[in-house]
């Protein structure tokens, strides 16, 4: 198991440097000028050489690049182009919100689409089956942001039950906090919550037939037992790969969810940011979001060892 982690810690390091340097060349590429708009409207081109020169834009790419990624390194994101405020804080101060949206979005996922791939595995090739199917489908094919917008519409303009924009931190309040994130969460697990009903479904059938199966029921168990002992968690490798899957999911549906509930995280950061050609808050942003995706991954790779033993090392 100590192979493993340090296997995938090693891997890790090569990916985060191609993915940086890859977002580093694709921002660069993005039309428009950040030092122009530095400068202001009413800039010389004299004014905007000398912001270009100021910020460092005017060196090559490649030279840039090294640059930041020395800083990194030493443990400096750099500052923002236009606030000159340090990343890292701008980090930390966005980090709450899109970090508690997905962690309560991974839990609707987990309460919602686990027992409904359990039950329409356990019902196979019935009308309860095909009915689940088919609502999975659906499910699937809807985008985040219009299932927000009919959510507000819903549940915050028509009833307003929920909350349609804002976030309270967790510090005032669990209610007033899980009430502003409940409908942004739901606008984004719906989608993951269907997929792993599905692969839940899939796996679980595939498990239900097998021979041990048949043999624990003429044992005498109980049928619950029988699913939540020994079919679940045979069938456990392709669920838990799912549900590592839909936390990448959930960051990217962030992105579009939090610029229609109007929180302050990462999403509309990211909007803000790409709009504005701050190079150093994006990059800021892909790196922490790729380095929870790489632990995420890594925390499902090493639960393989306990879902199936053949795979420890």
């Amino acid at each position: 198991m100590l192979n493993l982690l340090i296997k995938r810690l090693l891997s890790a390091i090569p990916l985060l440097l191609l993915v940086s340097f890859f977002v580093y060349a694709l921002v660069d590429f993005i039309p428009g000028d950040a030092a122009e708009t530095i400068a202001g409207d009413g800039a010389t081109p004299a004014d905007i050489e000398a912001t270009r020169q100021q910020l460092g834009l005017d060196e090559p790419l490649l030279l840039r690049y090294l640059d930041w990624l020395w800083g990194v390194l030493h443990g400096d994101l750099g500052n923002s182009l236009y606030s000159s405020q340090s990343v890292s804080q701008i980090l930390m101060d966005r980090m709450p919100v899109t970090l508690s949206l997905t962690v309560v979005a991974m839990v609707i996922v987990v309460v919602v689409g686990l027992p409904l791939g359990i039950v329409a595995a356990v019902r196979a090739n019935t009308a309860l089956d095909r009915a689940l199917t088919a609502v999975s489908s659906v499910a699937m094919a809807l985008p985040p942001f219009i299932i927000g917008l009919v959510l507000v519409i819903a549940l915050a303009i028509s009833s307003p039950i929920f909350p349609a924009t804002g976030y309270t931190p967790l510090g005032d309040g669990f209610v007033p906090w899980l009430q502003h994130l409940i409908l942004p969460s739901i606008a984004i697990a719906v989608i993951s919550a269907a997929e792993v009903a599905r692969q839940t479904r899939a796996a679980m059938v595939d498990t239900l037939s097998q021979d041990f199966i048949r043999t624990t029921r003429a044992k005498g168990l109980r049928s619950a037992h029988v699913i939540g002992k020994h079919a679940l968690k045979t069938a456990g490798v392709p669920i838990v790969t799912v549900l590592g899957l839909q936390v990448s999911r959930a960051l990217a549906g962030a992105v579009t969810v939090e610029f229609v509930f109007a929180l302050p995280g990462f999403g509309t950061l990211a909007v803000s940011s790409v709009f504005s050609r701050d190079i150093p808050v994006i990059l800021g942003m892909v790196m922490v979001t790729a380095v929870v995706i790489v632990l995420v991954n890594l925390v499902v790779d090493l639960s393989y060892g306990y879902f199936n033993p053949r795979v420890r090392v």
